[in-house]
């Protein structure tokens, strides 16, 4: 790290704050467009994918979220496709653990968890504050019939986790009749395991001809599920996507309601693509390219670009309630 960006990074103060005075502390880094599952909710029927030349290095990387704890960025999250795919995610975990004493908090990743089993305990060690887990289903024929891969790696994969310390996450995407019978009993399994679960809505992200709103299951839907076999004690919403549910005074439960009870005003999220497009909003139809600016290493430049997109920052989902229109897909934008 040069003397310059030390001295950004100890002159740091938040500045991401976009037109509804909304201020941004978490950022979302897609390190790859490449899955090896096929959720047909995250992945079009005939995924093409990014060539290598064409995804930021690792060096690309770093320098931008030098640049993004300097504005206030607390929480990097990993996404993909599946970041365990991309070489070298390990070492620039470890690199992004240098950010901490200026600014930086959480270092997170988002996985299938197939490669888990592999990689757990060196993701620990490297410095990897916690995990999120996509877990649609724990039975073999409903997870088969949802990512076209079997279940068994990823359950291995979530033992590896356990066994490595390294807090987890479940993420099940609800889709009607396809997991929803599954509500009670994932719940149950989740609850006994000890791990966290939260609840997606499904979401009109991708293909938008296949989302249908008579798919989505709502939250209220769902508590309504679990209310026969839980004490349930919904807790006051924060900045986390998610409403939380206390179960039996003990078991944290989570939905994130995006379709049913949208939660825009309190986004605090950015992310940046594998090719080094700014999304401020999940749902926007582009982003803003930022790799020349970041080749250029002219961070004068990369600043006044950022803070301009985050300033532009739409409403969100809840002004549009409609899907984006883009050519970029869910699994190449990162969850």
């Amino acid at each position: 790290m040069d003397g310059s960006t030390t001295t950004r990074l100890e002159h740091r103060s938040a500045q991401l704050i976009d037109q509804f005075g909304r201020h941004k502390h978490k950022l979302r880094i897609s390190l790859t467009d490449r899955c090896n599952f096929r959720c047909s909710y995250c992945m079009p029927d005939t995924p093409e994918w990014l060539a290598k030349k064409d995804i930021l290095s690792f060096e690309e990387l770093l320098t931008f979220c030098e640049m993004m704890v300097s504005l206030g960025i607390r929480h990097i999250r990993l996404t993909g496709g599946e970041p365990l795919m991309r070489q070298g995610v390990v070492n620039f975990i470890d690199t992004l653990n240098r950010l901490k004493p200026h600014g930086l908090e959480r270092i997170s990743t988002t996985s299938n968890a197939f490669y888990l089993n592999k990689y757990a305990r060196a993701l620990r060690e490297a410095g990897l504050d916690d995990i999120n887990i996509s877990l649609d289903s724990i039975h073999a024929d409903t997870f088969m019939n949802m990512t076209k891969r079997p279940i068994a790696p990823v359950l291995e994969g979530i033992a590896a986790a356990q066994q490595a310390n390294l807090p987890i996450k479940l993420n099940c995407v609800l889709v009607a009749g396809q997991n929803d019978h599954e509500v009670l009993e994932l719940t149950q399994w989740a609850y006994q395991q000890n791990i966290a679960l939260r609840f997606i809505e499904y979401m009109p992200l991708d293909q938008p001809e296949h989302w249908q709103p008579k798919k989505v299951i709502t939250e209220d839907n769902i508590i309504r599920i679990l209310e026969p076999h839980f004490q349930i004690q919904k807790q006051a919403r924060q900045h986390d996507p998610a409403t939380i549910y206390l179960l039996n005074d003990q078991y944290t439960l989570g939905i994130i309601s995006t379709i049913s009870k949208p939660f825009c005003q309190s986004c605090d999220r950015l992310r940046i693509t594998a090719t080094g497009e700014l999304f401020t909003c999940l749902f926007a139809n582009t982003g803003t390219p930022l790799r020349h600016l970041l080749q250029q290493k002219d961070p004068t430049l990369l600043q006044a670009q950022i803070l301009k997109a985050v300033w532009h920052k739409k409403a969100g989902f809840i002004e549009h309630q409609h899907a984006p229109t883009r050519k970029i897909s869910m699994h190449a934008i990162g969850g």
